[in-house]
């Protein structure tokens, strides 16, 4: 079997059986975390990434090359979770443009747009680090260019890539001295293996892969539902499509889609326009965006039949509170748990985005939160940091004046919250917030999900581990002793507070049990014992 030109139908099979083989080994790739906590989302992330940007590439009915890495560049954008899910965005931006104008391609066009794909990425990252998969895409790229002109079978250009790319891979741990510590490969490295290992079995037939354009399911969690008067709703169609489409005056456009609804968002590129509007005429707004080419990923929804009996708190969803007026100063704040929730609302924040470790919330989530915000000016607060870049993403996509606290920590997001003053412009706020981050430390408490060796000490499967600041400080077998040695190592003659936030596996005797035993043994220090709800993590400390 040879392979020379990828048409638009197998250039969807590639990018069909690339998503199916990550999703299908996501699971190894998480298990490469570099501390062993059953938080890791690496694999997770890229593959809800490139689920999202096969889901806009398939959508097209149209099998022209270049269209659809375009779409698919855009839905990977939107889509994309976490840092890895970030710099596989940028991956797919990078190869889209390679292949502009390509209606096929050969192992030459490839080549280039590999290259370029990697280009890409790395001028995306402020500080790229050597051994990861930024490494594992440049060598890639180098490597296809130096084979395309002896390679025109695209089977074997890919046979000899993949291979290439586990040659850089199983090097990342003499680059990355954490790696080899922890006994493992980069876990966004080995993702992006298995990405050109998919595309090479859906070609070869080695799988069977049959393009059909599955809906995304999403999975709502709530504790109660509360009936919402909708007389508040003055737009009531949420709609929302996407335009294919030359047009390249999104201001214009965005300006006639203002008098006809609220909370607008129209972003585009890469030949696609990408619009968000409540709107009391749906079929006005569509008729206009027709003029523009043809649309895709239509969704009307009736906002007021929705609001009669309404889930108030899901998973995958955002707090949007109606008839609310413009403010000067708004908040998206990413949480996860109910009690942390509660704190967080506590703080007047206006958005509180689901999210959190192996639950990271996609570019467009955030995005939207910005967007159904009332506020002139916008804070988005991570609070992780595998949620940084796709925040700094959701800024660089939206008309408001945004600005993104790079907050790692729950406690962290908190202390910034604290730290901002009505009375205070944009500027200053943005200062003394971000300063308020150097004021707290962060603790955390779990479990390891594998033997390893950290720091010379020995830490078996289903340890109790803490961790501070990027380190594990203690280990052993009982949560509350790990806790109070983890604490020990962070409490110090400057500390005068030390919240306790209790994880959802944690029983409130427990928690004051060490709540007790820590103002014994720091009767000086405050402490304070909040339910948090978060799940992984029995505890999260803040130590100030």
């Amino acid at each position: 079997m040879k392979i020379e030109i990828l048409d638009g139908v197998l250039f969807k099979k590639a990018l069909l059986g690339a998503a199916k083989y990550l999703d299908k080994n996501k699971e190894e790739v998480n298990s490469l975390n570099v501390f062993p906590v059953p938080d890791g989302d690496t694999g997770t992330n890229m593959s809800l990434t490139v689920n999202s940007a096969i889901k806009h590439g398939l959508s097209l009915d149209d099998n022209d090359v270049a269209k659809i890495a375009s779409a698919t560049s855009y839905g990977s954008l939107m889509g994309a979770r976490g840092n890895s899910g970030v710099i596989l965005s940028q991956l797919f931006r990078g190869f889209a443009n390679g292949l502009d104008g390509k209606v096929e391609v050969d192992t030459k066009s490839l080549a280039h747009a590999l290259k370029l794909a990697a280009d890409t990425a790395y001028k995306a990252v402020m500080k790229p680090t050597e051994g990861t998969i930024l490494t594992v895409a440049r060598e890639i790229g180098e490597f296809a260019l130096s084979i395309y002109r002896e390679e025109k079978d695209i089977l074997t250009f890919l046979k000899r890539i993949i291979e290439h790319g586990n040659r850089v891979l199983n090097k990342t741990p003499d680059m990355l001295p954490v790696l080899k510590q922890a006994g493992v490969v980069d876990a966004g490295g080995k993702g992006l293996v298995y990405l050109f290992t998919g595309a090479y079995n859906a070609l070869a037939g080695i799988e069977d892969i049959h393009i059909e354009v599955e809906e995304p399911k999403i999975h709502l969690e709530t504790t109660h539902k509360e009936p919402i008067d909708t007389d508040f709703i003055e737009y009531g169609y949420c709609t929302e499509f996407i335009i294919n489409t030359e047009y390249k005056d999104i201001d214009v456009f965005r300006e006639e889609l203002s008098i006809h609804g609220d909370s607008l968002l129209v972003v585009g590129g890469e030949g696609l326009i990408k619009v968000h509007v409540h709107t009391n005429n749906p079929g006005l707004v569509l008729e206009k965006a027709l003029k523009l080419g043809e649309l895709t990923d239509i969704k009307i929804d009736n906002m007021r039949y929705q609001h009669e009996e309404v889930l108030l708190k899901a998973s995958s969803d955002i707090n949007n509170p109606v008839n609310e007026g413009v403010k000067k100063y708004s908040f998206v704040v990413v949480s996860v748990g109910e009690g942390l929730d509660k704190v967080f609302e506590g703080l007047n924040v206006d958005r509180l985005v689901s999210g959190g470790q192996t639950m990271n919330p996609s570019t467009e989530d955030i995005l939207k939160a910005v967007n159904d915000t009332k506020g002139e000016n916008v804070f988005i607060l991570p609070n992780n940091g595998n949620i940084i870049l796709a925040a700094e993403q959701a800024k660089e996509l939206s008309d408001k004046n945004v600005a993104v606290i790079p907050t790692k920590s729950i406690p962290q997001g908190i202390s910034a919250l604290l730290a901002f003053d009505e009375e205070k412009n944009f500027e200053e706020n943005l200062e003394s917030m971000t300063e308020a981050i150097q004021d707290v430390k962060t603790g955390q408490v779990t479990y390891s999900v594998r033997d390893t060796e950290y720091n010379d000490t020995i830490i078996n499967k289903n340890d109790i581990i803490g961790i501070s600041e990027g380190d594990i400080i203690a280990s052993g077998k009982d949560i509350n002793l790990v806790s109070l040695e983890l604490l020990e190592n962070m409490i110090d003659d400057d500390t005068s507070l030390v919240t306790i936030f209790y994880g959802d596996e944690i029983g409130e005797e427990m928690a004051k049990d060490l709540e007790g035993q820590l103002s014994d043994r720091y009767p000086d220090i405050d402490i304070e014992l909040i339910y948090g709800g978060q799940p992984i993590y029995y505890y999260i400390f803040s130590v100030e």
